[in-house]
């Protein structure tokens, strides 16, 4: 009787975890990273062949909170929105286009490389400047100021840099996970610049300068369809808030 109470409760225990019990990959299986991103691997994009599966693996191991932490659906919800900002940051999708949602993972560098030079946008987080090459390479063990394209020639790198940033509050910035998780509580200063949990201030958090608190705009209509998107693909609810057109950005 012990031996099936004890296996009753590992079974409830599992149940209970859902798929942050199992990692990262009982979500985003082989096949499932294939659907979400079946153009990352087109001769049309620059980054073919380097966005890996086993590389999105062998990087999210190194973050054991990421995509594991809550319930079955907080680790969907987080790895949508995960997917759904880098696949913006590195689309190669075509506005207004059928398939606009399904061109992620088509980049590794910044088009012009013109922003912070040589700290320009790379990887999926589209990393940038000098300081926060500097600080995901302190985290993650690399010397990134002295060695950039790192995040673009090494594809674990590369994907460690933007799980660093997803995972990492900065200033007066929560981190994108304990938004995703819906952990991050507004300051006053956040309710008075309109800022409100859910998928609208990680745009803020990544991007806010260029596409807050200015109405409704392309860049955030194309974060949102990816992540909707994945949402719908791993059986998730998007939640509310999911721009940020009146939100002030974080350095106003």
């Amino acid at each position: 009787m012990a031996r099936f109470a004890a296996l009753a409760a590992l079974l409830l225990a599992v149940a209970v975890g859902g798929a942050a019990a199992q990692g990262v990959g009982s979500v985003i299986t082989q096949s499932m990273y294939a659907s979400m991103l079946p153009n990352r691997d087109n001769s049309l994009c620059p980054a073919r062949g380097f966005y890996t599966y086993d590389a999105f693996i062998a990087a999210a191991n190194t973050f054991p909170g990421f995509g594991t932490t809550g319930s079955a659906d907080d680790v969907k919800r987080e790895l949508a929105a995960f997917f759904g900002q880098t696949s913006h940051e590195t689309t190669g999708g075509t506005r207004g286009a059928a398939d606009q949602f399904q061109w992620g993972y088509c980049f590794k560098e910044e088009i012009s490389k013109a922003t912070s030079p040589p700290y320009y946008g790379r990887g999926p987080i589209q990393l940038t400047g000098r300081s926060n090459y500097d600080l995901a390479g302190r985290a993650i063990g690399k010397d990134l100021v002295s060695n950039p394209d790192l995040v673009s020639t090494d594809a674990v790198v590369s994907f460690r840099t933007a799980m660093w940033f997803w995972m990492t509050a900065q200033g007066n910035k929560p981190s994108s996970h304990n938004v995703a998780l819906r952990r991050w509580t507004p300051t006053a200063a956040d309710t008075a610049a309109g800022r409100v949990p859910g998928y609208g201030v990680i745009t803020n958090i990544i991007n806010g300068g260029l596409e807050c608190g200015m109405g409704r705009n392309d860049a955030n209509v194309d974060r949102i369809g990816y992540y909707t998107r994945y949402c719908s693909m791993l059986g998730t609810s998007t939640g509310g808030n999911l721009d940020c057109y009146t939100q002030r950005n974080f350095a106003s």
